[in-house]
């Protein structure tokens, strides 16, 4: 399975590409699915003489598969699949040199943030925290060194929204690379690429694998130079996939558009019920007219996405609301079929505490999954009136 094998597939609608880009029929048996080549080597023909594989680090034809599907979807020219969200990040921090400087958003993932403070910053990489959405503190923060600039957007808890183009725009006419967080979005609702970025990288735990039984993570680029750094890296770290857990983020792709569909129908009734609750003080969501970044949101992405969150008036109300609920799970992680509550303060972003992304006490984060809308207004009301 080659990148080649998706070419016939070019120009067709995304659900399309999801189901069939690097996903040919098996030419020797005709199984329409992509098997699992569940091996650690392959033969070879004579000496350096091979298919294409001749160890599982280094290429198999099941990655093969997925690589090519979600460049495809991403708009994309090389895809790259890894272990974790985190492994694909890790890879494009690899590609920076001591000293050189990051501007990140001031509201990322906290594994993200652990990772630029506590393992980049030891081997000289600086970063500095901004909210992309001011200019002022942009500029003011960009130094001579800075070589990159990491955006989420929809951020990660607080679901802020940065303009792509405008932020691309700035930092290439300073010669930075510009990489973007699309785990919230997923490709069917936003292409960073498209919009002027460099790099896109995903942790395929979330929506793209959807049903919260793998850890994967991806990248795609057009750029050929940072596609052959970040395949020289993933090699050479080894920080990859196996074939089950590719299988198995394959298997999730094919339904992704109109999983997020669902999702995105689902959060705007969880939204409307949160609005009405008393309980709320209040609801952190880019479909929301009031929104900062609504306007922003309406324009780079074609719909506002699963991932609510909301402020209750104290902190130790949103912990133990938390603890109520019943049909939404209180579980780390999110973008699976079903619904998850978490409290990120105690939880995903424990490792912010303390530092300039820190996020609010009082901060719930809910993942609206895909079970009857009614059900999830029903636990809401439960949880946070008791």
């Amino acid at each position: 399975m080659t990148a080649g094998d998706a070419g016939r597939w070019d120009g067709a609608g995304f659900a399309t590409r999801a189901i069939h880009a690097g996903q040919d029929p098996d030419p020797r048996t005709g199984a329409v699915i992509v098997p699992v080549y569940q091996t650690s080597t392959f033969r070879q023909t004579g000496v350096g003489e091979h298919a294409g594989w001749d160890y599982a680090r280094s290429g198999n034809p099941t990655r093969d598969a997925l690589e090519t599907a979600i460049a495809s979807l991403e708009g994309g020219a090389h895809g790259l699949a890894f272990g974790s969200g985190l492994a694909a990040g890790d890879a494009v921090l690899r590609g920076l040199a001591p000293g050189d400087h990051v501007v990140l958003a001031n509201d990322v993932y906290g594994g993200t943030y652990r990772q630029f403070s506590r393992v980049h910053s030891r081997w000289g990489l600086a970063f500095d925290p901004v909210d992309l959405s001011d200019p002022e503190a942009l500029a003011a923060a960009w130094r001579p060194e800075t070589r990159m600039l990491w955006i989420e957007t929809p951020t990660n808890p607080l679901l802020s929204v940065f303009d792509i183009s405008q932020l691309a725009a700035f930092a290439h006419e300073r010669d930075a690379l510009v990489v973007v967080d699309n785990t919230f979005a997923t490709p069917a609702l936003q292409q960073p690429l498209a919009l002027g970025a460099d790099v896109v990288v995903h942790s395929a735990t979330k929506y793209l694998g959807g049903h919260s039984d793998v850890v994967g993570g991806a990248l795609v680029t057009s750029a050929a130079d940072l596609a052959e750094q970040y395949q020289f890296l993933q090699n050479a770290v080894g920080a990859v996939p196996g074939p089950w857990d590719v299988f198995l983020v394959l298997r999730g792709l094919k339904t992704l558009e109109v999983r997020m569909r669902a999702h995105c129908d689902n959060a705007r009734a969880v939204v409307a019920a949160l609005q009405e609750m008393p309980e709320v003080a209040t609801v952190l969501y880019p479909g929301l007219e009031g929104h900062p970044g609504h306007a922003v949101a309406a324009r780079q992405m074609r719909d506002f996405g699963g991932m609510v969150s909301f402020r209750m008036h104290d902190a130790e109300a949103a912990v133990e609301s938390c603890r109520r609920f019943r049909v939404f799970t209180l579980a780390e992680s999110l973008g699976g079929v079903e619904s998850l509550v978490e409290h990120p303060g105690r939880m995903t972003h424990l490792s912010t505490a303390g530092s300039p992304l820190e996020v609010p006490a009082d901060l719930v984060r809910l993942s609206v999954g895909i079970e009857d809308a009614d059900d999830l207004i029903a636990d809401l009301h439960a949880a946070l009136a008791a």
